[in-house]
């Protein structure tokens, strides 16, 4: 399939700040590159974007979540300075020192740094002590605040969205680096096979759709807008990598189970055989902290077959990386479960 789009749909994808609830223009992006494609898609009520590739028989859902880690203000502090509280994972250790934006509900945008309170090495002697979380943590702005009041005058207030920068990064060697790569780095994906459905007028072994969920980091991303028809669902995630586990970022990591469960057996063994099939390089994994947007959707009543498959990422909800090679396994693994 076309890398070159796939990874420049991706840095489009991660350029959009997204954290879940704050997820319209990623949604709206979406749905631009899915029409210029020649697609119908549509936003769902809770804010997704759903379209149907084609096909005939046995319906398939294929999912991939555009909401992101991020913070939302929970305190103004009387120096002006912003406590956060945590939308989704997202961990302070790995956050301090990060550049953000905070996004004022009606006066704009302003730019800020996570940081240790008393951030300064040569004041604070137990610097090294400290145990990094958002009470000890505080986004310092990039305006001449002093106070709560000054702060408010600018526009901002509790339930403002901070979004953390991604830094994103591909290197000579193949590797990609970034935040949120959990989960834009499949959506970019599922674009790529959206387009090369109609670049090359490829048949579909059965009817396809793609949702992409935008409330998976808190939980409910699929819970809803799964078609009536619908008989499997896939979510398209990261393969974690990690001690214990035999994925790497140049593999795709199909699962057969988290902490939500085991993965449907005959579903699982499909994907395998298809990797196989195709010479795809792949492993299978079970993943000891996780969960996903279709164990959502069995928990909402949905009676459907299930799976989960990923191009290996590590260091998940932190700066993550993958490679380029991931990425193509798994277009190989998705190209030879739904395409003649």
């Amino acid at each position: 399939m076309n890398m070159d789009y796939c990874l420049s749909e991706l840095k489009a994808l991660l350029s959009i700040d997204s954290p879940s609830g704050f997820t319209d223009k990623a949604a709206d992006y979406l749905i631009g590159e899915l029409t210029a494609l020649g697609y119908a898609p549509e936003k769902t009520r809770k804010g997704g974007v759903f379209c149907c590739l084609g096909g005939e028989g046995s319906p398939l859902v294929l999912m991939a979540h555009v909401d992101t880690l991020g913070g939302m203000i929970s305190t103004i502090k009387p120096n002006g300075r912003i406590t956060i509280t945590p939308i989704g994972g997202l961990r302070a250790e790995n956050c301090e020192a990060e550049n953000c934006r905070i996004y004022s509900r009606f006066s704009g945008v302003y730019s800020g740094t996570l940081q240790l309170c008393n951030a300064s090495i040569h004041v604070n002697g137990s610097y090294g002590e400290k145990l990094r979380t958002f009470e000890t943590t505080e986004v310092v702005l990039d305006e001449p605040v002093k106070s709560a009041d000054d702060v408010r005058a600018l526009g901002i207030e509790a339930g403002d969205f901070v979004c953390f920068d991604p830094r994103t990064v591909i290197t000579e060697s193949g590797y990609i680096k970034s935040r949120f790569l959990d989960d834009k780095l499949s959506a970019a994906m599922l674009l790529a096979l959206a387009k090369e459905i109609k670049d090359n007028n490829r048949t579909l072994k059965r009817k396809v759709y793609l949702h992409f969920t935008v409330y998976e980091e808190v939980g409910h991303g699929a819970s809803a807008s799964v078609p009536n028809d619908a008989e499997e669902l896939i979510s398209v995630d990261m393969g974690c990598v990690g001690d214990g586990l035999t994925c790497t970022e140049r593999e795709v990591s199909i699962c057969a189970k988290d902490s939500g469960g085991p993965y449907n057996y005959a579903v699982t063994t499909a994907l395998v055989e298809a990797a196989k099939s195709v010479g795809a390089k792949y492993a299978v994994d079970v993943y000891p902290h996780y969960g996903s947007d279709v164990e959502a959707s069995l928990r909402s009543g949905w009676d459907v077959r299930h799976g989960l498959i990923g191009a290996g990422v590590y260091a998940s909800h932190g700066y993550e990386r993958s490679h380029i090679e991931g990425v193509e396994n798994t277009l190989k693994l998705l190209e030879a479960y739904v395409l003649d």
